[in-house]
């Protein structure tokens, strides 16, 4: 069995190559990556096409600001609530949200642990569909 880390470094970015590639990363090796690179609020882990899937562990609080593309989270680790500009919506480990382009959001009142997946999908401005 290919370790996830290995299984990042042997990713090969020919595109014709590329379809054909499964990858996996734990947690575990998301987390290890660090933090985010300057200027991002999360750390970029895999990218394919319109697809980018970053890891996101804000701490203290949410700075995040509307997105130019849609977004889908997974909570992996952790409680608090998901304000979507109007109500706050509890959330925990195994939720699933979805963001429209455009739309505020942010995390609050969540719990150090907290940590989530996120990925940006499809055209800037969020198109007709996801």
């Amino acid at each position: 069995m290919i370790r996830p880390s290995r299984a990042l470094q042997q990713f090969d970015f020919d595109p014709a190559k590329r379809a054909m590639q499964i990858i996996h990363v734990s947690l575990a090796d998301a987390l290890a990556k660090g933090p985010p690179p300057a200027g991002n609020l999360a750390v970029p882990i895999f990218s394919h096409g319109s697809l980018v899937v970053e890891l996101y562990k804000p701490v203290g609080h949410d700075p995040q600001k509307p997105h130019t593309r849609a977004e889908i989270y997974f909570v992996t680790r952790g409680k608090g609530l998901f304000f979507d500009g109007e109500q706050r919506h509890a959330v925990e480990a195994g939720s699933f949200l979805f963001v429209p382009a455009g739309y505020p959001h942010r995390f609050q009142d969540f719990s150090p642990d907290f940590v989530v997946w996120v990925a940006f999908h499809g055209p800037e401005g969020g198109g007709s569909g996801i």
